[in-house]
Order: structure tokens, then C-alpha cells, then sequence
């Protein structure tokens, strides 16, 4: 065995679960990164994992890592930055324990993340929200269920893996109704509910049955659901709905869309971006920015407070060289 094994696993163990006290969440993203980069390399490289040394590891082999990514499995910039933030962060520890390996290292955290297009948000506006919790199954523990979890997800913006995580114990519906969730870098938030989704939530706890330390929302056999389970039932739902929504056609709608929408109401509403920004669990308020760039209605606002400037009208410039032309043109 290489030294690379005992790395890996002094990383995972010593720096991350112990220095770090990494979530859960990030300690499987770190752990599925190193399990597709390895079968990578041993499919590359002819090496069993356990054989692979830093060497093989170096920026020609991450930079093809990173090209079948995309290419192969078809991943997303995003997380192909997301992949990339791991192996730096490993290499980084490495460099303070095997410094006989320093050029290798160096030119693997020399390799840049990858530029980002920033896509315009997508919501539900009132109709699209109103019909896909209207498509939810009353009448099967399965449709109240989602009905549930989609009303709370769209009136509070909890993250898909806040929603996960939730206990019976977490909702209160009290005085002063509110649901306590641990969110993203493990910042506590109690986020306030409406009197429908307190009754909601009220009624699905009492079907629900069960301890208080039980999840929130589980499975048929009473398992926590997963992310890709409520992935797959807002597909389906969205697919039901779009019978009586022409405009949920062709709208990529995921948990996250749910986020965005709650982001919306509070923003159209008139709520101030850094109380959004409090309410979602933001760490910047920039984040939060992402919204009013979406909201075409504060726009139009703004631009009809705009004058039209009086200028007299001139022609059309022209180039007066072809060089220039050609420049112009690009």
C-alpha cells in the first residue's frame, strides 16, 4: 500500500470529521468526489486504488477527471467546481504532510475553477403553486404527505436537505407557530408559519403518529426520504398539475424552484432583501441579490420613474475605416 491510502483516510478522519467536524452532507459529497476520481484513475491509469500514488494524481490526470465530468456524465459546471473544491482541499492538507510531492501539488491546486453562467432564476407564481398542491392525492397517505411537505417548502424556502432533516419535534404550532431547522454551516433558524400551514402541518403530524424524534417526512416503510425521492414526486406532481397549468409545460421545477418561490412572495411582498436574506439562511446578503434581478416587476417600476432624456437626434454612427469596421463587428 502507497501513501496515498493512509492520506485519503487520515483526511476524512483527522482533518475533516475531527479539525473541521464536517456535516454529513459535506463528508458524502468529499466521499462520492474521491469514489468517481479513483475509478477514473484506475480505469486510466491500470492502477488499483490502493496502488495509486500522489504522482498519479497529478494536474494532467484531475484535468482529465474533470473533462469526463462534463463530457462523459454529462455534470454541470457547478459541480464540477464542486468535485474540484474537494481534491483542492484534500492536496492542501497533503502539502503539509508529504512535501517531498510539492510540485505535483502545487500544479494540482494551480487548475481554476471553471466560469459559471449565471441563469435568471426560475419560480412558481400564485396559479403554479395553487395547482401543484392541487394535484397532490388527498385521498392516499402518499399525496397528503407531499402536500404537506410542498406547502411548507413553498411557504418557508427550507433547502431540500433542511426539509430532510426536519423532526415531528421541529414544527410548533403553538403560540407563535414556527418550524426549527439546522441549516446550511450548521446555523440554527426558526422560520414563522402561516395559520394554513400550521393546520396543515397540524394534521399531517396527527396522521404521521409517531415520536418526536421520528423524521417529519418518511417513506411508506418509514424511512426518511431521500433527496432524489422528493425530486422524483415533484416530477410527478408537476406533471399532473401541468394539465390544468399549461405554463408548468416545459418549466423545470425542482425543490429548489420551492425556495426561489418563497423568495419571491417575500420579495414582491415588499420585504427587505436582508430580511430575505435572514429567512432563507443566506450567509451574504448577495446571495440574495440573484431575486431582484429576477423580478421584472421592480424594473418596469423602476423605469417608469425614468424620464426620457430630451436629446436631439443624431444619426447612426458609421465607421469610417475597415479595420475599425471589422472591430465593430465582432
Amino acid at each position: 500500500m502507497t501513501s496515498f491510502a493512509p492520506l485519503l483516510q487520515s483526511f476524512f478522519t483527522d482533518r475533516l470529521m475531527t479539525q473541521r467536524q464536517a456535516s454529513p452532507n459535506t463528508i458524502a459529497s468529499y466521499r462520492d468526489t474521491f469514489k468517481l476520481l479513483l475509478g477514473h484513475v484506475q480505469e486510466q491509469a491500470g492502477k488499483a486504488p490502493s496502488a495509486l500514488t500522489i504522482s498519479d494524481l497529478d494536474a494532467g490526470a484531475i484535468t482529465g477527471f474533470l473533462t469526463y465530468l462534463e463530457t462523459v456524465r454529462g455534470n454541470s459546471i457547478r459541480t464540477r467546481n464542486t468535485r474540484l473544491a474537494a481534491i483542492h482541499s484534500l492536496f492542501t492538507y497533503a502539502a503539509l504532510r508529504h512535501p517531498e510531492h510539492a510540485a505535483v501539488i502545487q500544479r494540482v491546486l494551480a487548475i481554476p475553477t471553471a466560469r459559471i453562467q449565471r441563469n435568471i432564476v426560475s419560480w412558481l407564481d400564485q396559479d403554479e403553486a395553487d395547482a401543484l398542491l392541487a394535484a397532490c392525492n388527498q385521498d392516499t397517505r402518499t399525496g397528503r404527505r407531499d402536500y404537506a411537505l410542498f406547502s411548507l417548502a413553498i411557504q418557508t424556502g427550507l433547502r431540500v436537505s433542511e426539509l430532510i432533516g426536519l423532526n415531528i419535534a421541529d414544527i410548533h404550532t403553538g403560540a407563535g407557530p414556527h418550524v426549527h431547522c439546522l441549516g446550511k454551516g450548521r446555523k440554527e433558524r426558526r422560520t414563522p408559519l402561516l395559520p394554513a400551514v400550521v393546520a396543515i402541518m397540524g394534521h399531517w403530524i396527527q396522521e404521521r403518529n409517531a415520536t418526536a424524534d421520528a423524521a417529519l417526512f418518511a417513506t411508506t416503510t418509514g424511512r426518511r426520504l431521500s433527496r432524489d425521492a422528493i425530486e422524483q414526486r415533484l416530477r410527478v406532481t408537476v406533471a399532473t398539475a401541468a394539465a390544468s397549468c399549461p405554463s408548468l409545460n416545459g418549466k423545470r421545477v425542482t425543490a429548489h424552484t420551492m425556495r426561489h418561490t418563497a423568495a419571491m412572495r417575500l420579495l414582491q411582498s415588499g420585504v427587505d432583501t436582508t430580511v430575505i436574506a435572514l429567512w432563507l439562511g443566506h450567509e451574504q446578503i448577495s446571495t440574495t441579490n440573484i431575486y431582484i434581478h429576477a423580478d421584472m416587476t421592480l424594473k418596469e417600476n423602476a423605469i417608469a420613474k425614468v424620464a426620457p432624456p430630451k436629446a436631439a437626434a443624431q444619426d447612426r454612427y458609421q465607421p469610417t475605416d475597415t479595420v475599425i469596421a471589422f472591430l465593430e463587428a465582432l
